[in-house]
């Protein structure tokens, strides 16, 4: 509070007369003014911005009808406009102009206004198909009905108010009672009961829908248990699923009807141009669309008074009016259940700062003496701290309890959505689509009790912790924002983690039948109570060690024929894709092709006679073979020459090869490369080396025109090897396996004639020694050529960190290359891991079938990698990384599969975290005491104090990712 307050409250009492509140009031702030630096110290001294945003979001809720916001901005925003609405109808003069516009306003503001924007903004077609989120920030949900506000949408709505505009004018106007007013005292009555009736069986339905039943005392037996798989979950959960649809039913449309038409035939609408009755009688027809659940519990209250008490007159009461009772029962309400919740949490700090043993202090019997002996004092915190909406504030987590500052329920000024990102965070990023659409469904059944904005819930899967939040509530939907917390599970993180399996296990995982003495839920005083087990699409972690794997010199053996194998399957298929990227280069080669055989085929080159010199003082020349000629002759196996006259004027020279043209011989080489090598023989030999280096570009001889579509570019045939090296290695090659590749990869590209043109590249000599050239160049590139020595040599070579070979510096220098040869060798490695755990391959189609798998379904790499990342972003369904543990001098393999898993969700003590983030706050904002192993942070069982603080806003906690304010409908 601003010190000019104080300094104004007592001037004006000094200098006007004598009036006793103003009196009264001056002397409290005088005390209080006194005891500020002790407010401060403690924690209780309420920041002004926290202060403001706190009486805006307590006079929206209550007193207005609203919901708290997501965010500051939308809490002045939705501020702003309920006052304004509130002010005109205190002076709109029919009270049936105040009930229709009342009735519209409150069913308008109740909606999630921003989806307005989205709708103008991205017009009709966007609002119609497309969905709402980017994957920027957060993954895309499926477009449903109802997940944004689309065509189908906005008609519903438009129906909806027009609807019940029509229902309160009708009943207003011919059933008031200034009328009539027996009949609408009867028909009053009559949807009173009809709203009794309604709140019951909403009540039942919701409660059959999770785990447990009465607050979390008894197990529910009709929940389906022991599910492991997730079909047979759904199947089983159908009858449930149908009670929640029935719940949806009466809940968004029969029961926000019935309230209207109660709140019609009130007989104080006549006397709404007051300030009370106007502000009461705007937020109940906002309240019921609002929060139509709420709504329903206090108006089935007043409902009850008012059968209660038959025709007796309660005058205080009475005379408040319909709009003013149901303000008062909402606030009391909400303040009774604070008072238990932060009853219970206060309860079990106590009782576990003496039953834990780690907990267990040496000032824990004092303090537990002292809370005994002052426990009326202890109450009146706890009823001080739930009268003020403020958290309970328990002192570096011990039973020493404060009122915490008035703030809002999202408990951090910052905006929503801060983290401290690290790689893991792509796992929650990627399954917080799915769990926000699992959400969606589990709202609207009401799997997971009552939404009240500022509940918490906690889901676990696996190693992964989820913490969701309810930020903002409305009709039809409700926005939450979901964090992820830490993988590495420290000593605190693990000690909390399993208390939690521990906890869902009793409620999931117990057998069907059970006892009435086992049918108690045995962790009923933990801050965690189980709710339900989600369907989620989601990344399932198996880890193996890969002793007997890795180390089996069998397996190493193999991995290099399995290398060359994958080597040649990607460099063929890169020459696919390549076409399919630039399908020009495929029909120019088919165009060059057409032409040359219709050249050759024509007579056209000896139209040209008549214009030969008859008077030849040379004689006959022999006609000249150009280039293409040449290259056409060689493409299409001609041996026999063609003869023509030149044109007029050209002059031939004889040369020293044959009848061939000096044109078409090949250019020079360049001065070094060649020389300074040993002189070969060239006899036919075949076992004798070939007379040039490998690091010479050789020129393609095909004999299939077609060869060039699967030819590798020049630069990956330069490897600087010595040609006996790849001639020794030549037997290596899988020839059987590359004509097999290139006959199915070929039938993939060619249209017309198929099956020939896939034999006659297979027959292909010259593109087969160019593709075992290259593969046969990575493999001694890599070292590889005797075979993989150790685990550790294939740790590095799949890790990119290959030992230095003779032609790896080349290999780096071509990247496209470098790459393809690094995803074989990864691709071989799974092949052998494969192999060991389900068999070798028994064909060739069954490997061709694999490696397309792999290419397909699978990603082998790091997980380190931004591929990694990228494919878990992209939900690549199966994603493999090689690991290696340093501690234990183990290789391990670590496979991610995407399937639809169960994430068990239970409800956690809101007021438990309202009051540990409290306390977080002030030891490290006003006690400074920033240590890593103090107290509050260490692990508690009960309370889940670590995971608590982790889930945090940063930068006093640290989760590892956190959503922006997701928008689920729950209609």
């Amino acid at each position: 509070m601003p010190w000019w307050t104080f300094i104004a409250v007592d001037l004006a009492d000094r200098f006007t007369g004598p009036v006793p509140e103003l009196q009264l009031t001056s002397q409290v702030l005088h005390v209080v003014f006194l005891v500020l630096p002790l407010l401060w110290a403690l924690g209780m001294l309420s920041p002004l911005d926290a202060l403001l945003l706190w009486g805006m979001e307590q006079a929206l809720v209550f007193g207005l009808g609203g919901s708290p916001m997501s965010s500051n901005l939308r809490l002045l925003g939705m501020f702003a406009m309920s006052v304004c609405v509130t002010v005109c109808t205190f002076f709109i003069p029919s009270t049936l102009g105040v009930v229709l516009f009342s009735m519209a306003m409150g069913f308008l503001l109740s909606l999630d206004l921003s989806q307005f924007g989205t709708y103008c903004g991205g017009g009709s077609r966007g609002a119609c198909g497309d969905s709402g989120w980017h994957r920027g920030a957060s993954p895309a949900p499926p477009s449903l009905f109802g997940w944004r506000l689309g065509c189908s949408e906005l008609l519903l709505y438009l129906g909806l108010l027009l609807g019940a505009m029509t229902e309160a004018g009708l009943l207003h106007h011919f059933l008031s009672p200034s009328q009539t007013q027996n009949l609408a005292r009867v028909s009053q009555d009559a949807v009173g009961y009809l709203l009794i009736t309604l709140f019951i069986v909403c009540w039942a339905l919701r409660e059959i829908q999770g785990a447990y039943v009465f607050g979390g005392v008894f197990l529910n037996p009709l929940y389906p248990r022991g599910m492991a798989n997730v079909r047979v979950f759904k199947q089983r959960s159908r009858g449930l699923h149908m009670a929640g649809a029935i719940r949806r039913v009466l809940l968004n449309l029969v029961s926000p009807f019935a309230m209207v038409a109660f709140l019609a035939l009130d007989g104080s609408v006549q006397q709404l141009h007051t300030a009370s009755l106007s502000v009461g009688f705007t937020r109940a027809f906002r309240v019921v669309w609002q929060s139509s659940e709420d709504a329903l519990l206090q108006m089935m209250v007043v409902v009850s008074v008012r059968l209660a008490a038959g025709d007796t007159r309660l005058p205080g009461w009475d005379s408040l009016g319909i709009g003013v009772q149901l303000l008062l029962v909402g606030l009391l309400s909400d303040r009774l259940l604070q008072f238990l919740s932060k009853l219970k949490f206060a309860l079990a700090v106590l009782v576990t700062s003496w039953t834990e043993k780690k907990q267990r202090r040496q000032s824990a019997g004092t303090l537990l003496v002292l809370n005994a002996s002052l426990c009326p004092l202890l109450l009146s915190v706890v009823v001080l701290s739930a009268m003020l909406s403020a958290p309970l504030l328990p002192l570096f987590t011990l039973p020493i309890f404060l009122v915490g500052f008035p703030r809002p329920q999202r408990s951090w000024p910052g905006p929503v959505g801060t983290a401290c990102p690290c790689p893991d965070s792509i796992y929650y990023q990627q399954m917080s689509g799915s769990l926000a659409c699992a959400l969606r469904s589990a709202f609207a059944r009401g799997s997971l009790g009552a939404l009240t904005p500022g509940s918490h819930f906690l889901g676990r899967f696996q190693d992964r912790v989820v913490w969701i939040m309810i930020l903002e509530r409305g009709y039809g939907y409700c926005t939450v924002n979901i964090k992820g917390l830490e993988l590495q599970e420290t000593s605190c993180h693990t000690v909390e983690a399993r208390r939690v399996d521990e906890v869902f296990e009793g409620a999931f995982e117990r057998p069907e039948r059970l006892g009435l003495n086992q049918g108690i839920n045995l962790h009923w005083g933990n801050a965690l109570t189980p709710c339900a087990a989600l369907p989620v699409r989601v990344y399932s972690d198996a880890r193996n060690v890969l002793s007997g794997i890795i180390d089996s010199h069998d397996n190493l053996r193999k991995l290099q024929d399995d290398f060359l194998k994958a080597l040649v399957w990607l460099l063929l298929r890169n020459c696919v894709q390549r076409l399919k990227a630039f399908p020009w280069e495929a029909i120019m080669v088919e165009s060059n092709i057409s032409s040359l055989k219709f050249r050759r085929d024509s007579s056209s080159l000896t139209s040209f006679g008549d214009w030969s010199d008859e008077d030849d003082l040379f004689g006959p020349q022999p006609a000249r073979r150009t280039v293409a000629l040449v290259s056409t002759e060689a493409q299409l196996g001609d041996t026999v020459l063609q003869t023509g006259p030149s044109l007029p004027g050209s002059v031939e020279m004889d040369s020293l090869f044959e009848n061939m043209a000096l044109s078409a011989l090949q250019p020079l080489q360049p001065l070094g490369l060649g020389l300074g090598l040993p002189a070969v023989d060239k006899g036919r030999n075949p076992e004798a080396p070939p007379t040039k280096s490998s690091g010479t570009l050789a020129h393609e001889n095909f004999s299939c025109p077609h060869s060039e579509l699967f030819s590798l570019p020049p630069g990956w045939r330069t490897a600087p090897l010595l040609p006996f090296r790849l001639q020794q290695l030549r037997p290596l090659f899988p020839e059987e396996w590359f004509r097999f590749t290139l006959g199915r990869l070929a039938l993939a590209v060619q249209d017309e004639a198929s099956e020939d043109v896939a034999k006659s590249l297979k027959e292909d000599g010259g593109l087969r020694d160019i593709h075992a050239q290259v593969a046969l160049s990575c493999l001694i590139s890599l070292g590889a050529e005797s075979a993989f020595t150790s685990p550790s040599y294939v740790y590095r070579v799949y890790s990119g960190d290959v030992p230095w070979t003779e032609g790896l510096k080349w290999l780096s220098e071509n990247k496209e290359l470098y790459q393809l040869a690094l995803k074989a060798f990864r691709y071989s490695f799974k092949l052998l891991f494969d192999q060991a755990s389900l068999g070798p391959m028994e064909s060739l189609d069954e490997l061709f079938s694999t490696l397309e798998e792999y290419e397909r379904d699978w990603y082998i790499g790091l997980v380190a990698e931004k591929g990694w990342q990228d494919s878990v972003l992209q939900e690549k369904p199966f994603l493999f990384s090689l690991g290696h543990d340093l501690t234990m001098g183990t290789y391990t393999g670590r496979v991610l599969s995407l399937q639809e898993q169960l994430v068990q969700v239970g409800h956690l003590n809101g007021e438990g975290v309202r009051g540990q983030w409290a306390n977080l706050s002030w030891e490290l904002l006003y006690a400074t005491n920033d240590d890593e192993e103090r107290y509050s942070i260490q692990a508690h069982p009960i309370m889940l104090r670590n995971l608590t603080v982790q889930a945090a806003d940063p930068p006093l906690g640290y989760p590892i990712y956190s959503s922006v304010p997701l928008h689920l409908p729950c209609f």
